[in-house]
């Protein structure tokens, strides 16, 4: 079973996640922001990360660029979730390291094709 990781501080987009990424069959862990996050991939490295990008305490590009820093062999995927949706910022994320990049709102059928574009689904 594949495992994702939910970066976002709303708690109303985890659920929803958790319970999409469920039904696709994926074994989910929370956290509510960049720091959390660090320290869920230190305990086990996930398959997949679903991130968001305004986060108190660590935003979703600071946490990526130090988990690509970081140089675990098992990289996982990372997949931005941000109502950002200019050119720019979408640039920021890929350049920073994140794979794929979704705008809010989206609903389970997007997240499941981002989610096969990247070789998780």
């Amino acid at each position: 079973m594949k495992t994702c990781l939910i970066v976002d501080d709303s708690s109303m987009i985890r659920k929803f996640l958790r319970t999409s990424l469920e039904s696709l069959d994926f074994a989910v862990r929370e956290a509510t922001n960049g720091q959390e996050a660090i320290a869920r991939c230190e305990e086990s490295m996930p398959d997949v990360i679903v991130l968001d990008w305004h986060m108190p305490v660590m935003t979703g590009i600071e946490f990526v660029k130090l988990l690509r820093q970081g140089g675990h062999a098992d990289q996982p995927k990372v997949v931005f979730c941000s109502t950002e949706n200019d050119l720019d910022h979408i640039r920021t994320a890929i350049e920073a390291g994140a794979d794929e990049y979704v705008m809010k709102p989206f609903d389970r059928e997007t997240l499941h094709m981002k989610l096969q574009l990247v070789g998780v689904a």
